[in-house]
Formats: structure tokens, sequence, C-alpha cells
């Protein structure tokens, strides 16, 4: 969800007077986007001077982020947020059909700035092939983060005010984008333990439907098979009786998640399926 021509996330200043903070959150969300907020949970604070551009060099603004999540619907209004798919700020981390090409160009202007420093070289370069999955196991989905600060600190994206290079995927105001990327790697880890992604679903959707939230979220294929297995074996959905038709091939069952299972499981922990194909 953004807002300024999708330059920037919604914020502002905070103020309430209801009850409990979580209350004011919610509804100056509401006021705010037009959408009621979902799952909502504290995301980290940001406060560091160089991140965000101000007329003071003294002052430090201070920005506590939430991680929210609703279902993607209109909303009323000329100055309402607009949808825009998160890969196109990170085009590096959408792995769904291949290898983003724009990966080598990334990689290359990360090995040239390891290079540039003779005494941090060693260690760039471990972080480098660490983040990009050049060793170990290979690309963790869950590192979008490290591998934005990476560019960051590289000047390879627009943000850092000295771009070496073209620069890669669309910048946001400020340190919006670093916001973005932190939201990303928690959903990401969040979704392989607790079952948010079903705050994502219609009241209704097929196995397939559910796969590809999943796949979207992580920027990964997954294994048809073994996703469905675990699936079942979580327990989480239910058959409605229905039948959909809009679907390639024969029709598709309609499930539903069942929302004791999940209220039960909130405090053991669930997850969905991070297999790949």
């Amino acid at each position: 969800m953004t807002v300024r021509l999708g330059d920037a996330l919604p914020s502002g200043s905070f103020e309430s007077d209801h009850h409990s903070l979580q209350a004011g959150l919610r509804a100056w969300i509401e006021n705010k986007t037009g959408h009621p907020a979902g799952y909502l949970e504290q995301l980290y604070t940001f406060a560091d001077r160089d991140r965000e551009p101000s007329s003071d060099p003294n002052t430090r603004r201070i920005s506590i982020s939430y991680l929210g999540l609703v279902r993607e619907q209109s909303a009323l209004g000329s100055d309402r947020p607009q949808w825009l798919g998160w890969y196109e700020y990170f085009p590096w981390e959408d792995h769904r059909d291949r290898r983003p090409p724009v990966l080598d160009a990334i990689i290359e202007g990360l090995d040239e700035w390891a290079s540039s420093d003779s005494e941090q070289h060693a260690s760039r370069r471990h972080r480098i092939d660490h983040a990009f999955g050049r060793v170990g196991p290979g690309w963790n989905e869950d590192l979008a983060l490290q591998r934005y600060e990476l560019m960051y600190e590289a000047c390879l994206v627009a943000e850092c005010g000295r771009l070496r290079g073209p620069g890669f995927g669309r910048a946001m105001a400020g340190d919006h984008r670093r916001i973005l990327a932190t939201g990303i790697a928690r959903l990401r880890a969040k979704i392989k333990y607790h079952p948010v992604v079903f705050e994502l679903m219609p009241n209704s959707f097929t196995l397939l439907g559910l796969q590809q939230t999943v796949e979207a979220l992580a920027g990964l294929r997954l294994h048809k098979p073994n996703f469905r297995r675990q699936v079942d074996q979580q327990e989480l959905i239910e058959e409605t009786g229905e039948i959909t038709s809009e679907t390639r091939g024969r029709p598709a069952k309609l499930f539903r998640y069942r929302r004791s299972i999940l209220e039960a499981r909130a405090l053991a922990g669930s997850r969905l399926p991070i297999a790949r194909d």
C-alpha cells in the first residue's frame, strides 16, 4: 500500500486519545488509508540521522513502523492509497519464474565495491556471498533487508544519495524502501511459523490460490505436493462444500481457514510450508 504516487508508505505523526495504543493505531490506519487493518505488529524503530533528509542536521526523526496486513481493495477518494507490487521496488527478490537477470549487474557492482577497500574486502565479500546465496545452502528469501542494506552501502540504490551507476529498483522517499525491506523480511520469516497469510485471503479460496499467495510473498516457486501435504497436516483449512469454475481445467474445491485452529495455535506456532520446487 503506497501513497504519493507510489513514492512513499502511509505515514505521519500519531496522537491518540484511545484507551490503548493498538486501538488508536487501528483507528488512525483506517482514517488515513480507508482500509481496516487485520493482523498488526510493531516492526522496528528507525532513527538513523543519515536515512531521512532534514533541514536541520541536528534533528533526529524517529519513525516507529508497523507491519499490517489488509486485503487489497479499492478505497474511495482521490487521496487514498494505491497498490503496487513490492517487486517493483525489489526486482531482484522475485525468483518465482527464474533467477532475476538484474542480479548479475547487482553482484558485479557489489564486487567492485568490495574490492575498492582492501581492509574491508574480505568482510564485504563474505557479507555479499552470504546475502546473495553464493555460499552455503544458496538463496535465502528471508535476507531481503540484508541485501538492500548492502546495496545501500555500495550506493547501488538511489536513496544513498551518491548513486554509482543506474540504480536498481524503484526508489522511495526517505528511508521508506528500507522500512519496506524490513517488512518483507519479517513477513517472509513469519509465514513459516505463524499462519498470518490467511489475513490476505478471501473468505473462501482454492488451494492453488493459497499456494500462489505464499509464493508471491516468498518470491519462490513451491513444490505443489509438499505444499498441499503440509497444509493438510497442519489442519488449518476445511472444505466449504462448494467449488469454483474460475480455474483452468476441472472445477476446484473451495476452502476456508479454521478460525478455531488458528486461535488455538497462535501461541504454539503454525507454519505454511516454504518448500522449493
